[in-house]
């Protein structure tokens, strides 16, 4: 297995070369830890070319973005993809490749931040927090609305408190936050709770059906109440595999007979995350429901999840739902879009039972949604 995940590691950097860049921040005392930033691509570590071209900064010169870095007695460390992966190329692939490169440095640092496109942050924090097992270290992404190099930059402040974050320990010496989060203006929120709501202005995240993790005022206030930690004693692991052979359906008012059957009937599809209205509901046309019933008797996983912002699905509150729960349909309760897809691909890479997939699909395994 240890030759296994080298082999992918290696041809993970033989994929993306990457520079592993030590910033000179430490005092003379012993550090207080040591972190590694990650940086995947994203807006944040872009410059203005002198033609007005947006490219991918020299992380060597960080500290002069970003001064205040120097500020903290820590050992850290970036390690910088030479040619970034904009946040709408991410897949499934490069989440493994960020599970592998979290265990190759593991026992090496104290706290891990992945700079990250703002776009897809929210599906692959949720899929990390799926596929990293005994985590008990943080794991922090974070990005920026405006590249690091821009005059009014969200960069600094969101980078120089996800470290803060990253590197603060209890006083037991244990990490406060030992799970994968999103921090991003002023807020940590569970990393398969966060959904991306905003494109132009820098509250570009909220916490769905619970609450932020911490608030960054003039002091970081933890919701000690709320952050949990899903490690166990072993090694760390990461999920080698993710099934892709999964998609969405969002309903809509006059969505035609045609196109729910086209894709229900796709053999090599084995999950769909249904987008229903409100509560879980869904329309009552006989072929619909027919459609639906026949799918699941096939073996297709359907996972309920509400469009609304912050809804919660409670399949039988109202007949429209109680036909899917009749049908087998699964209920997703206040999970979000993005941890639900995630969460199916972990689930069919990994799992080869299908009681225990249904079963796994209706149980919070990560915090990701409420019971």
């Amino acid at each position: 297995m240890r030759r296994k995940l080298l082999s992918l590691l290696k041809k993970f950097l033989n994929m993306y070369p990457y520079n592993l860049l030590e910033l000179d921040t430490t005092t003379p005392n012993e550090p207080d830890a040591r972190i590694l930033i990650i940086y995947t691509g994203g807006t944040f570590g872009m410059g203005v070319d002198k033609q007005g071209s947006l490219k991918p900064i020299d992380f060597s010169k960080i500290l002069h973005e970003i001064p205040s870095l120097k500020s903290f007695n820590l050992i850290i460390k970036v390690l910088a993809f030479i040619k970034p992966v904009d946040s709408s190329d991410i897949n499934p692939g490069h989440w493994i490749e960020m599970g592998q490169i979290i265990k190759h440095y593991y026992n090496n640092f104290d706290g891990f931040v992945i700079l990250h496109g703002t776009d897809t942050m929210a599906y692959s924090s949720s899929a990390l927090s799926f596929m990293l097992e005994n985590l008990t270290k943080p794991v922090i992404f974070t990005g920026a609305q405006l590249p690091v190099t821009e005059p009014r930059t969200d960069a600094g402040d969101n980078l120089v408190t996800a470290i803060e974050i990253a590197s603060k320990r209890n006083k037991n010496g244990k990490p406060v936050v030992s799970e994968v989060c999103i921090y991003f203006n002023h807020h940590l929120i569970r990393g398969n709770r966060a959904q991306k709501v905003e494109s132009m202005h820098f509250d570009a995240f909220e916490s769905a059906n619970y609450p932020p993790l911490a608030k960054a005022g003039v002091e970081i206030d933890y919701n000690y109440q709320y952050i949990k930690s899903f490690g166990g004693e072993g090694t760390l692991g990461v999920a080698g595999k993710l099934d892709g052979n999964v998609t969405f359906l969002k309903l809509f008012p006059g969505i035609s007979e045609n196109v729910v059957k086209s894709m229900l009937i796709n053999t090599d599809l084995k999950g769909v995350v249904l987008e229903t209205f409100g509560s879980g509901n869904a329309p009552m046309d006989r072929w619909f429901l027919r459609a639906v019933s026949e799918a699941v008797s096939n073996g297709l996983f359907i996972y309920n999840v509400s469009q609304c912002l912050g809804g919660k699905v409670i399949q039988g509150q109202y007949e429209t739902s109680m036909a899917l729960k009749d049908a087998g349909v699964i209920s997703g309760k206040d999970i979000t879009s993005e941890a639900a897809i995630t969460k199916m691909m972990y689930l069919f890479g990994m799992e080869k039972r299908m009681d225990s997939i249904r079963k796994k699909l209706e149980l919070s395994l990560k915090g990701e949604l409420s019971e």
